[in-house]
């Protein structure tokens, strides 16, 4: 084979190789779109920048399968849930301060907060199990598990608006992980 024809096959092969990993990459990226467009047409609660947003943030995300970023999404739940417990915890110990005064929260207050501890405590191991559920493909049971996270969100939330007046300071928290189990609970569905 000539050098000149040799180089143009090499070359050939390499824009022919490049091609294909480029529009492989290209469509794993646009994935990412894809599904949080399929997520938030086939459940009003998912918002779609939120969702593209959040999936984004995580670098292997951008060239995942669609498998891999419902594992994602649920790896991102429980982050969101572990430090949400954290910071519970922290408020909880936490004592106001006025004018050199160290004021306790209201009993009300406090007693939410610690419900709240209790139900993001259950709701860490509720998705390390669904980790579980859905790498070996028992999608039911991972969705079971991840619709009882977002029903604590909702559950810890609703606690302080039974008392007038009160004000949650846990509100953008409950309701990053109420989207967070939205957008894992469409790609469950779209799994099964």
């Amino acid at each position: 084979m000539k050098p000149n024809l040799l180089y143009f096959s090499l070359y050939f092969l390499l824009i022919f190789f490049f091609n294909i990993f480029h529009a492989t990459t290209a469509h794993r990226s646009n994935l990412i779109q894809e599904t949080c467009k399929k997520c938030a047409q086939n459940d009003p609660i998912v918002d779609y920048k939120f969702c593209v947003a959040s999936l984004q943030s995580i670098p292997r995300s951008h060239n995942a399968s669609l498998h891999q970023l419902g594992i994602i999404s649920i790896n991102l739940n429980l982050s969101n849930v572990t430090h949400t417990r954290s910071y519970i915890k922290k408020l909880v110990k936490q004592k106001m301060k006025k004018n050199k005064e160290t004021l306790d929260y209201d009993p009300y207050v406090r007693a939410c907060l610690v419900d709240c501890f209790d139900l993001y405590s259950d709701a860490v191991s509720t998705l390390k199990q669904a980790i579980k559920d859905y790498k070996s493909s028992h999608y039911e049971d991972a969705n079971f598990q991840v619709s009882s996270v977002m029903d604590a969100s909702t559950t810890c939330e609703d606690g302080f608006k039974e008392k007038q007046g009160v004000v949650s300071p846990l509100t953008k928290r409950n309701k990053d992980v109420f989207q967070l189990s939205a957008i894992s609970l469409s790609i469950i569905n779209m799994l099964r």
